[in-house]
Parts: C-alpha cells; sequence; structure tokens
C-alpha cells in the first residue's frame, strides 16, 4: 500500500504509479463495503471540493456529489457560464481563490487543444489538489471506475485478458478521446493485452500512443492497433467500444463530420458480441448513442455492465 497520496493532483493517468493506482483501488473497494454495510465512513468531514463544469455532465457530476457527501463533506457545483471566468477570470485567478476557499479543485474542461493546459494551470496556481473530471486528452477517473469494475468481473489477475478499446459510429457531434487514451495508457499496466481498433482517421494523440506502447513493454502487455473491428472483437474478453472525434486528423468540426459518417457501420451489435468470448463483457462511459453507436439489444443485454 502507498501512502504518500495526500495532496497529489490527478491530471492524467500516470501521474499515479500502477502500485498508488491499487492503493485507490484497495480503498474503494473498502468504502464500497462500508456503504453496502452502512458502516460510517465520513472521512472527509468539514471538506469542500469545488466542481468547476465548462462542459455538461451526468454521471461525473453526481457520482462526485454522492462520494463527497458519503464521506461527511460537500460537493460544490460550479457552472462556468454562473462565473466571472467569461468576465476575466484566468486559470491562475480560480487557482489562487478556488485553493483558498476549497480543499479541492476538481474540473471538467474538454476543449480541444484548451482543457488539459487549463487544468495545469490552475494547478499551477493552487495550494490544494486538482482533480480532472475529464480533459480533452484524459479521464482519469472514468478509467479508475473502469478497472474496479473489470476487477470486480474478472477477478485481479488481469494478464493476458484481451480487452478491445474500440471506435464507433455516432452522428452526434466530434466527441472527446479522452477515455480511449486513458485506457490505452492505464489497461496494459494490469497485463491485459489492448487492442485498439479504429478508422485511419481517427487516431490518437501520437505522443499518447507512445506512451501506452512504454507501459505496455514495461509491464509485458499487449498492444495492437487495428482498422479492422470485427476482427478486433474475435475472442475479446471486455468490449469498450464508443465514438470519438478525428481532431488528431483535423480539427474542423464540419470536415469531422464528413468523416464520421462514412463509418456507419462501426456499431456494436449482437453479431459483432459474438465474435468474442461467450463471457464477455461490454462497457461503455455512456451516454451511448442507442441504435447509432451501440445497439439497444447489447445495451440491454447480460453483457452489458455500466450499471
Amino acid at each position: 500500500m502507498q501512502t504518500y497520496l495526500h495532496g497529489r493532483d490527478l491530471i492524467g493517468d500516470l501521474d499515479f504509479s500502477k502500485e498508488e493506482v491499487e492503493t485507490v483501488l484497495d480503498v474503494a473497494f473498502d468504502l464500497k463495503r462500508k456503504r453496502a454495510l452502512g458502516e460510517p465512513h465520513a472521512y472527509l468531514r468539514d471538506k469542500v471540493l469545488a466542481m468547476l463544469f465548462f462542459f455538461s455532465s451526468t454521471r461525473t457530476r453526481g457520482s462526485f456529489e454522492a462520494g463527497m457527501a458519503q464521506l461527511g463533506g460537500h460537493a460544490a457545483f460550479i457552472e462556468s457560464r454562473t462565473t466571472q471566468i467569461a468576465h476575466g477570470d484566468t486559470p491562475k485567478e480560480i487557482g489562487e481563490i478556488f485553493g483558498r476557499y476549497f480543499d479541492g479543485i476538481a474540473i471538467r474542461h474538454v476543449d480541444w487543444g484548451v482543457g488539459n493546459g487549463y487544468l495545469n494551470a490552475v494547478a499551477k496556481a493552487s495550494r490544494v489538489p486538482i482533480l480532472n473530471m475529464q480533459c480533452d486528452v484524459y479521464h482519469p477517473f472514468q478509467i479508475l471506475a473502469d478497472l474496479m469494475t473489470i476487477v470486480e468481473k474478472k477477478g485481479r489477475d488481469l494478464r493476458r485478458k484481451k480487452m478491445v478499446v474500440s471506435w464507433a459510429y455516432a452522428a452526434s457531434y466530434q466527441k472527446p478521446m479522452s477515455v480511449p487514451q486513458s485506457l490505452v495508457l492505464q489497461m496494459p499496466r494490469f497485463g491485459m493485452d489492448v487492442v485498439l481498433a479504429h478508422p485511419p482517421e481517427f487516431k490518437l494523440m501520437p505522443e499518447i500512443m507512445d506512451q501506452a506502447r512504454e507501459q505496455a513493454r514495461k509491464f509485458g502487455a499487449g498492444f495492437e492497433v487495428t482498422d479492422d473491428m470485427e476482427a478486433a472483437f474475435e475472442d475479446a474478453d471486455i468490449i469498450y467500444a464508443k465514438s470519438w472525434g478525428a481532431m488528431v486528423h483535423t480539427p474542423d468540426p464540419a470536415e469531422g463530420a464528413a468523416i464520421i459518417k462514412k463509418y456507419e457501420h462501426w456499431i456494436t451489435d449482437e453479431r459483432k458480441m459474438a465474435l468474442a468470448r461467450p463471457d464477455a463483457i461490454y462497457m461503455h462511459p455512456l451516454p451511448a448513442d442507442r441504435n447509432i453507436e451501440v445497439t439497444g439489444g447489447v445495451m440491454d443485454g447480460p453483457q452489458l455492465v455500466d450499471w
């Protein structure tokens, strides 16, 4: 167990070592057990977390607010448009001010080319920890929750488990690529053989790919990239298929939307899921575009583990 986490930022997935992530999971399982048994666990009594959102949220807002309340603290929901940020408050000023009012600052800012820089600028000025509720590069808390779910469903020894991180079609908008990027960084550290599947235009950031390959090498896991969705699904233990935008290929939203239209057949359906192992699980960070990104049959079927 690692004991030097107090006061630390969590902005990128590799900010915490594998051993530190294991400690986070140990604490999370203990808290989950205490809540199930009704045992008191108000470890954050009198602590207040600022939750600054530049992007709408359902699960992240709900889980952070509930978590703080269950731990005896308070989460202050702050929508950026209701603040003076639009009128001149800089990231430095947010870090300086909120770092004095609050015991931690959680931020969601997914604007491409802006979000991660904003979080780091606030962190530089803040005297309290910065927690990344999703930026344009990383979504670390989502992936910690995903890892916890995989351990619950597949056991603690995940070596040689095949995990597919696949692009899927979605017509709504160019979704952030932070989820697949965090997945390919974190999951190889736990021995999973990760297969990244996407059409050619939907590459992840080159520096993230380099780091993912290094984590796979360091921890003896496989890491492959393919543009064949069905081939990727074959004999998989875990399917994590969702949409993300072509921002690396083009930052232009109109051009990106036109590219997305070419790949309507990249849908997770029952036929593709049948290519995986019989006990394979399907995961999605939600919200999912039903019958566009993934069929209702998969979403409502026994292989979904999101709930």
